[in-house]
């Protein structure tokens, strides 16, 4: 049959997290807990940034254009989901699909930018601890957090043009509880492997770029430490690149887990929970982790605490 003759898809319907009734409200209330966690712990991260001017440096600088991409990270998935649990229809507009996937794409590539450049700040300041402050400039701290978002914005958009450019016109059922590439693709009524290396493309250039400069900055950053004589200085190096390997760790198991392993038929429960967790968790874990390893973090967060109480 023409495909031109065909009825084009409008709207498309989710299958959602589960499909047990019981766990909904169990699910509903702790989504909300975590999503609650999540935008108090990285507003929270973002004020303490702002406020306090110990912490205008460029690790901070860093990690509050990491929190502020967690918040819409987690509000493009969240939000939606929640409002799912509450409604007997589980569905979302063609071009409502296509706003969350691009921002999905965008804000997903942007959080690993931004942890790869953390890792290189690191390895500044470890490695060259008399000239950090000559490097790590203002104006290189804002142009590497520029970079990353006009970079991951740019190719979102090369992503999501690709994969709606395409012909929907069968079942608009999505194996998911939000618009992902991998369920998208199977509703599509034409060939689509030109997409399918596009996105491979993208996903492995970011994920390559991501992996080499983590790997060197740390190889270099371990080499160093080894090096050192004092103790009291290997700890206090090993401290503070201790928060950025665990939220690293955490997001990119998770997100290969999902994406770097044989795909099946069928989108399976620990693919949904794996998405769940780095859609959601992880977005309210890195502030967590960050403030309840950084004696700093956690010194300035009582200081304000007994201040306005």
């Amino acid at each position: 049959m023409d495909i031109k003759n065909e009825t084009r898809v409008t709207m498309f319907e989710f299958s959602g997290l589960t499909d047990d009734e019981n766990l909904v409200p169990f699910l509903f209330m702790f989504i909300l807990l975590v999503y609650m966690m999540t935008i108090v712990g990285n507003v929270g991260m973002i004020a303490l940034v702002c406020v306090f001017s110990s912490l205008h440096t460029p690790m901070y600088y860093f990690l509050s254009s990491l929190s502020l991409v967690d918040i819409f990270y987690s509000s493009v998935i969240t939000p939606k989901m929640l409002s799912h649990f509450l409604s007997p229809k589980k569905s979302i507009s063609f071009l409502g699909c296509a706003v969350q996937y691009y921002f999905y794409c965008a804000l997903g590539c942007n959080e690993l930018v931004l942890l790869s450049t953390m890792s290189y700040d690191r390895y500044v300041a470890i490695c060259y601890p008399l000239h950090y402050t000559l490097i790590m400039t203002k104006k290189k701290c804002f142009g590497l957090v520029f970079y990353s978002f006009s970079v991951c914005f740019l190719q979102s958009i090369v992503q999501t043009s690709c994969v709606f450019s395409l012909p929907f016109c069968g079942p608009n059922l999505i194996d998911h509880f939000y618009c992902d590439i991998a369920p998208l693709l199977k509703l599509s009524c034409a060939n689509n492997l030109h997409c399918d290396m596009v996105t491979g493309f993208f996903v492995a250039a970011c994920g390559i770029y991501t992996l080499t400069t983590i790997f060197l900055s740390y190889s270099f950053i371990f080499l160093s430490i080894f090096r050192m004589t004092s103790t009291k200085g290997r700890q206090k190096a090993f401290s503070t690149c201790s928060s950025h390997i665990i939220c690293v760790s955490t997001f990119i198991i998770a997100i290969f887990f999902t994406y770097l392993r044989p795909r099946s038929g069928t989108f399976e429960i620990q693919d949904k929970v794996a998405s769940l967790f780095y859609t959601v968790g992880t977005p309210m874990l890195n502030p967590l982790i960050y403030s309840l390893r950084n004696q700093e973090v956690k010194r300035l967060l009582v200081q304000a605490m007994r201040k306005h109480f």
